[in-house]
Order: structure tokens, then C-alpha cells, then sequence
């Protein structure tokens, strides 16, 4: 409990993300492509023809399957708790939605110039958003936040971003994106206090 105090962001995520994927599965099924567009997946016709814009913040709540949602809540649990702990609640709710965000502006630019438009959904864009703002934090503490370091991050970083291109059906630009956002939001929000000696 004394943990999850110091964390609540983090566990507040996972529970809409795992609420919300239960309550897709109750009404329908989070394998049904129609039924995750009437729950809010992002589609870009919709987005830009439509103007359902919240798609843009909606589908980082959805997942399609329970080993979909249970890979996303695996590395925000392991990632997310030492990034608030670090940075702050707000600042890293800010990296988790605006980084999240960004990753799905960027998968939307991506679909729009491939003209191919698949329906997506999933948290991967702002857990890797989570990923981005570690690897700035990690590079302005020098290398080490608790028991992580720089190396271990970006071979996490490097390892996920490959097994998303080997792999099928993965929104890359949606990660690509969320990993710049998540980096570029730390830069704004995290500023480490600096210590001064003062001589006697």
C-alpha cells in the first residue's frame, strides 16, 4: 500500500485500461473491429473526414485481446512507477497522455500518407511514451534512476521497437511516435533540483 502511494497515477492507468477492457468484453468483444469503433478505436477517415478528433485519446484505452492489454499493463507497471516516482504525478501523467497522443498523431500522418487505414487501438503508443521521457530522465541523472540504467533502457527501447517491425498488425508509427513524444514532454516537464555546495 505504502508503494502504491507513492505511484497512484500509474495504478489509476492500469485500472481504466484493465475497467475498460472488461466492460468492451461484457458489451461485445475486443476482438470485433465494429464494436472497438463504437467504443472509441481510432479509424483516420473517421478522424479527419468525421472530426472525431477524441479517437485520438479514446483508443489509448482499448485493446484488442487480453494478451494485447497484458503486455501494455506488463511494461507500465515495471516502467511507470520509477518514472512517477522520479518526475512527479502530474508530470508524468502529462508524458503518458500528451506522449500517447503524440504517438497516434503520428500514426495517423503515417496512415494518411500510406492511404491504408486500419482501425487501432492500444496503449503502446503511451507506454512507450513512458519509455521516451525514462530514457531523458536517465540521461539527466546521469545514468541511473533506482535500479535501471541508460543501457538497459535503450536495449528495452531497441529490442520493443524491432519485435514491433518482425511482428504483424503493430502500429510502429504509433510507436516511433509515442517514444519521441514521451522524450520531447520530459524535456519540458522534468527539471531535476541542482545541488549547491556552500562553503563555510
Amino acid at each position: 500500500m505504502e508503494e502504491l502511494k507513492k505511484e497512484p497515477i500509474t495504478a489509476v492507468l492500469m485500472l481504466i485500461n484493465i475497467l475498460v477492457f472488461l466492460a468492451v468484453e461484457i458489451t461485445g468483444g475486443s476482438q470485433g473491429t465494429m464494436h472497438m469503433l463504437e467504443w472509441g478505436a481510432a479509424y483516420t477517415p473517421f478522424i479527419l473526414r468525421e472530426g472525431e478528433v477524441y479517437r485520438l485519446f479514446t483508443s489509448m484505452f482499448l485493446h484488442f485481446g487480453i494478451a494485447h492489454l497484458a503486455n501494455n499493463m506488463l511494461v507500465l507497471f515495471v516502467l511507470g512507477g520509477r518514472l512517477e516516482r522520479t518526475v512527479g504525478k502530474i508530470p508524468f501523467l502529462l508524458i503518458y497522455l500528451l506522449g500517447g497522443m503524440a504517438g497516434n498523431v503520428l500514426s495517423l500522418a503515417w496512415d494518411f500518407h500510406t492511404g491504408n487505414f486500419p482501425v487501432s487501438a492500444g496503449a503502446s503508443g503511451a507506454v512507450f511514451a513512458v519509455l521516451g521521457g525514462m530514457i531523458y530522465v536517465l540521461i539527466r541523472m546521469r545514468g541511473h534512476v533506482e535500479d535501471l540504467s541508460t543501457r538497459q533502457i535503450l536495449i528495452m527501447a531497441a529490442f520493443s521497437l524491432y519485435f514491433g517491425y518482425a511482428s504483424g498488425g503493430v502500429d510502429n508509427a504509433a510507436h516511433i511516435g509515442g517514444l519521441l513524444g514521451g522524450f520531447l514532454i520530459a524535456v519540458l516537464v522534468f527539471h531535476p533540483r541542482r545541488r549547491v555546495n556552500v562553503l563555510p
